[in-house]
């Protein structure tokens, strides 16, 4: 092992086990840079890039890829990371209600800058490496092992029948915890993709292998590719896995699809994989009257299906569509913000309710897979912000006053704070139905009864009014007193010794 070693980037003397966390990308990025990361860090630039940020305004990246590794049976997960972080991220697991353990190999700066660090992550791989117990083994380098050049890639790729995948996935490469989904998930589809070449693979139990399949790409509400697969019936053609999967073996038939729809436009490694299978990938998705008319028609047109065909599946469902929007009718003004990456389709299906909808913010950025959504939206008057910050989707709530705020949870708070109603995005709107008859109708009810909070709302402002705000917020015996000039005076005082700090590091 040793030899392996002296092949490898030494790790920084300067990166500290306890220091250099989320507040500190530049600095980590130079590290990873300097340490032997910089391909990954360009590729991460290429696929993921920056925003006005150059660190998450949201929860740790590696939330989203620890997700996508904890949903998926057989998958053991390994962290390599501060104590700290790891911590937090084992709250993923709780909340998703996985009831397995997450793995971690702690460290120490000694460990971190000799190298052992990646010796006992092997051993922790050997060591539960087990075909009994797992299909796969995830371990994934967090940012200060990230920073330090900690080489995952040279881990063995298979022990045992078990496969081995590492992952870098830092707080200053990664700008969102949905992308990294993406990371994860276009790690596996190129494992997946360099086993099905090279020879016969497990097949999916129960797989309808008489049609043609559409693999879905990115999370959704369950009950949706199971309407995507009854719009898809009258052409012939089925829903395939929805990646990322919840079984190894479900990625093989992800790759053996006729075609892939990019429900979730921002999984560009993923994409990646799948266009060098030779599978065409398709923006958009049935959300909608329109979307769904236009949607089934890129698809059919993409297999082949006959226009006749194509126009079957939409006189069956788009009507429908049509009445269950009319059905539940939306009349107000809302903006819209969040970091799922399903935030066009939302706002899609917000314009066709009859909300006046000035402003939909992603913090996913651009990609050629929401062209569709983007050129609809702005067409009927909407600003559609990729990679909007959280100032400015608390500045489209103060700037256009809507009747509600869909975002996240600060923007939410601003908001009501405003006497605005408020939902949070997460939890509320994309953990729905949004495809077809049923996606239709599931906005209405939940945006509706926000709204009709407007008057609660005031009424409320003006029992509190003259509690004070901020620091002052509340009721006291003697009412805090704000002293700008200590903070001016301490802020002052960290500047100059982060300017020290930079002098000494050159």
């Amino acid at each position: 092992m040793t030899d392996v070693l002296l092949d490898t980037p030494r790790a920084p003397d300067r990166i500290d086990a306890g220091t250099g966390g989320c507040a500190s990308g530049a600095t980590l990025r130079e590290a990873a840079a300097a340490a032997g990361k910089a391909g990954v860090l360009e590729r991460y630039a290429a696929d993921y890039p920056q925003g006005p940020h150059d660190q998450p305004q949201s929860m740790c990246p590696a939330f989203g890829s620890l997700r996508v590794g904890l949903r998926m049976r057989r998958t053991a997960t390994i962290l390599s990371g501060s104590a700290c972080c790891v911590y937090g991220l084992t709250f993923t697991s709780h909340f998703y209600g996985a009831k397995r353990s997450v793995g971690y190999v702690p460290f120490s700066s000694e460990t971190l800058v000799t190298g052992k660090l990646f010796e006992d992550i092997r051993d922790a791989v050997h060591e539960i490496a087990d075909p009994a117990n797992y299909d796969t083994i995830v371990v994934t380098n967090l940012c200060v092992p990230t920073a330090s050049g900690v080489p995952l890639q040279l881990l063995p790729k298979e022990i045992n029948g078990v496969r081995i995948i590492g992952i870098d996935v830092p707080g200053f490469g990664i700008p969102t915890h949905a992308e990294a989904k993406d990371v994860l998930a276009g790690a596996m589809l190129a494992y997946a993709r360099r086993e099905a070449e090279t020879g016969p693979v497990a097949p999916m139990p129960g797989r309808n292998a008489d049609r043609p399949t559409i693999t879905l790409l990115g999370e959704m509400f369950p009950v949706d590719p199971i309407g995507i697969g009854q719009m898809l019936d009258p052409m012939g053609l089925a829903a395939g896995p929805v990646v990322p999967t919840r079984e190894w073996r479900e990625l093989y038939a992800a790759l053996d699809c006729a075609a892939v729809a990019a429900i979730h436009p921002f999984y560009t490694a993923s994409v990646r994989e799948f266009q060098a299978a030779g599978r065409s990938v398709l923006p958009s998705a049935p959300v909608g009257a329109d979307g769904t008319a236009a949607w089934l028609k890129a698809v059919g047109e993409a297999c082949g299906v006959s226009a006749d065909r194509i126009a079957e599946a939409q006189n069956r469902f788009v009507p429908a569509i049509r009445g269950a929007l009319a059905a539940n009718p939306i009349k107000g003004r809302v903006t819209l913000s969040g970091y799922e990456g399903s935030e066009l389709l939302v706002a899609r299906l917000l314009v066709e309710s009859g909300a006046d909808v000035p402003y939909v913010g992603t913090a996913c950025p651009r990609t050629p897979w929401s062209d569709p959504d983007r050129e609809w939206l702005e067409a009927r008057g909407v600003h559609v912000q990729y990679r909007a910050s959280l100032e400015q989707d608390i500045a489209a709530v103060d700037d256009f006053e809507p009747d509600l705020a869909i975002g996240t949870t600060p923007v939410v708070q601003h908001a009501k704070s405003r006497s605005i109603p408020g939902l949070y995005f997460t939890n509320l709107i994309s953990a729905r139905p949004l495809m077809g008859p049923a996606g239709a109708g599931s906005l209405g009810p939940v945006v509706g009864g926000a709204l009709a909070n407007k008057d609660r709302f005031l009424r409320m402002s003006e029992f509190f009014e003259g509690v004070g705000q901020g620091p002052n917020t509340g009721v006291w015996e003697k009412e805090p007193v704000d002293r700008p000039q200590f903070k001016a005076r301490y802020a002052a005082k960290r500047i100059a010794m982060a300017k020290a700090e930079e002098a000494v590091g050159s």
